[in-house]
């Protein structure tokens, strides 16, 4: 029949629905099944931490002589330590402070990052080599002996003004971020360096926005991407830092839990209770794989240049 409309309608590429660059990063990274499987483990181990003490109630210092180093039973799923302890309270109290540290830390050292390698990639010339001077001195600084020196000289005077947990909280979340900035500023800087110059930034700026309104507004949201991904690996980095200064006896109060300190207290136990290792070891190492994981869909799926 003359003038019939085929079957097989072309639809022509303005009709189609459009995508934004955050769904199209959704799509790309719900293809990256071990990073889908991650975002769920370490959703879980957050719930658990965060709602499990609602449901958990044992308290974390019920000493109970008579159940002293017991393997995990219908009593104390996890089982116990030198004291009669409950293994599991223990591990869901210090799962919230290492994740706590963790995310702290990483807020600390990204906010860092981002200011230093903004200023440093907007300003250029004498401020952008200061900077980057700073950057590549604090990257040469040995990490962990300083971080050993610094809680070692500064613990107990925090401690005397905002309490012992707290203190020590504040520290290692100050002193973790302050070591963990650099990355995070020489990325947002070669972000600033690329986008500078492009297209739509040449265009705000021929419209009369400022400097400021040109990096909130244009070009600081467009440099996000390498910035996501990198504090996903920052949130691991503080966790591990925790964990290995409270295992060295430099962290939290020996009283207060924390996934590290756990493992510390469990060292010489493991050939008669390997269990009270067991648990704080695996949530560390789940919570730290999960994250990487995370970080690895995310690079996948911001990268504008990958085509998938």
């Amino acid at each position: 029949m003359a003038g019939s409309i085929p079957a097989s309608v072309t639809v022509s590429p303005a009709s189609r629905p459009h995508v934004g660059p955050w769904q199209e990063a959704w799509r790309r990274f719900r293809k990256h099944r071990l990073a889908v499987a991650s975002t769920v483990v370490l959703a879980l181990l957050i719930l658990s931490v965060v709602l499990g003490p609602f449901f958990w109630k044992v308290p974390i210092d019920d000493i109970d002589f008579g159940a002293m180093l017991q393997g995990p039973s219908v009593d104390h799923p996890l089982g116990t330590d030198d004291l009669g302890q409950d293994l599991l309270a223990r591990v869901l109290y210090g799962g919230r402070i290492s994740l706590a540290v963790g995310f702290t830390a990483m807020m600390v050292a990204v906010g860092l990052g981002i200011l230093v390698g903004s200023t440093a990639g907007m300003a250029g010339g004498k401020t952008d080599a200061a900077l980057m001077w700073l950057t590549d001195l604090f990257l040469s600084l040995p990490q962990l002996p300083l971080l050993l020196l610094i809680i070692y000289l500064f613990r107990e005077s925090l401690k005397n003004v905002v309490g012992a947990e707290m203190g020590v909280f504040i520290l290692i979340v100050s002193v973790i971020g302050a070591f963990n900035w650099m990355p995070v500023a020489r990325l947002v800087r070669a972000q600033f360096f690329s986008l500078r110059e492009k297209e739509f930034v040449e265009a705000a700026r021929a419209l009369g926005a400022s400097r400021m309104r040109l990096v909130i507004r244009h070009i600081l949201p467009n440099a996000l991407g390498p910035v996501i991904v990198a504090a996903t690996i920052d949130i691991a980095a503080a966790i591990i830092a925790e964990s290995t200064l409270s295992f060295l006896g430099l962290g939290f109060p020996p009283d207060v839990p924390t996934w590290g300190r756990l493992l510390f207290d469990a060292k010489d136990n493991l050939d008669f209770a390997p269990h009270w290792a067991l648990a704080p070891g695996l949530a560390i190492f789940l919570t730290v794989v999960s994250i990487n994981f995370v970080g690895d869909g995310l690079r996948d799926a911001l990268d504008p240049r990958r085509v998938q």
